[in-house]
């Protein structure tokens, strides 16, 4: 195994790792929340969790990296991590929401109720341990995917649906009507204006923060997986190349080939889809074909060496 194929299999380890640790981690700090019905620092325990943007936050990312499991687990049967555009895109307006479950408690939180209460109990997982797993693993681990400018805007949605629904329930509404106190202090401890004006640009910061450092990942692994292949193949063609990525990742499974276009068309510096790269795709299928031909007859009977199938 090559050296990009061992970095793309150990980042495919790693964020398994940390998806799984994530989605564990924010099943006991919502449940420890469900059945502490006192605390003396907080008074949003039981069902009114639900109320507050740290839980749902955190509850959506870790539905989000939950569903990034099952590619972890085949991407690596195929030596090939690969996750889907619109999880990726989910992913990030998820972790863009407990990066500012993180900043808020770590900025604003702690220096008010102090950060033993802050980082302690159920908070120690929902405040700081998932939100910074998520982080890391989508920033430095989660790396097939560039995300656009537009995404930045994709990645406020969440927060801007709280804020609205937190500002009705606390200054429309009212504690005394049925709504919601101040637990956050956004409109009691400060003046509404500044978190009104402030709030949702420091959003965007995080956000913009997020998708630099992530496409900055992804812009240096592929640049990796290139300069890898391309040395292979110092003196030949983009169909040598290709024909040596079809060799990196073919599979055991001959029935179960799949065609990375997208990383073809990177790997060859292609900067749109076209009749080009559709002739690169069908030389890597060729390849992949003619290796399990290959494999087929080999010594030993059906499927290779000592007669198993493949």
């Amino acid at each position: 195994m090559d050296r990009t194929a061992r970095i793309d299999r150990n980042h495919c380890i790693i964020s398994l790792v940390f998806a799984a640790a994530v989605v564990i981690c924010v099943c006991v700090g919502v449940v420890m929340n469900l059945t502490t019905l006192y605390d003396e620092d907080f008074d949003h325990m039981g069902l009114r969790t639900f109320c507050m943007f740290t839980v749902n936050s955190n509850i959506l990312t870790g539905i989000c990296m939950f569903l990034t499991i099952p590619y972890s687990i085949e991407e690596l049967r195929k030596r090939s991590y690969v996750v889907p555009g619109w999880l990726v895109e989910l992913d990030f307006m998820m972790v863009t929401s407990v990066a500012i479950t993180f900043l808020v408690s770590l900025l604003i939180l702690a220096p008010v109720k102090g950060f033993v209460p802050i980082f302690t109990g159920s908070r120690f997982f929902l405040h700081g341990v998932c939100p910074i797993l998520a982080i890391l693993t989508f920033c430095f681990f989660i790396k097939d995917h560039y995300l656009p400018f537009r995404s930045t805007f994709l990645a406020l949605i969440p927060v801007f649906i709280y804020a609205s629904v937190y500002f009705v329930m606390v200054d429309v509404v009212g504690e005394t009507r049925g709504g919601w106190n101040d637990f956050y202090g956004f409109l009691t401890r400060i003046p509404p204006w500044i978190s009104l004006t402030l709030f949702m640009p420091v959003t965007f910061g995080a956000a913009t923060a997020l998708r630099l450092v992530h496409n900055a990942s992804c812009r240096r692994f592929r640049r990796a997986v290139t300069d890898s292949l391309r040395q292979q193949c110092e003196n030949g063609s983009l169909e040598d190349a290709v024909r040596g990525l079809a060799a990196r990742f073919r599979v055991d499974n001959r029935a179960d080939i799949m065609v990375p276009r997208r990383m073809i068309r990177n790997v060859c510096g292609l900067e749109e889809d076209g009749e080009r790269l559709n002739e690169l795709c069908r030389v890597y299928l060729e390849a992949c074909l003619e290796d399990g031909g290959a494999a087929e007859t080999a010594p030993g009977g059906e499927g290779g060496p000592g007669g198993e199938k493949q």
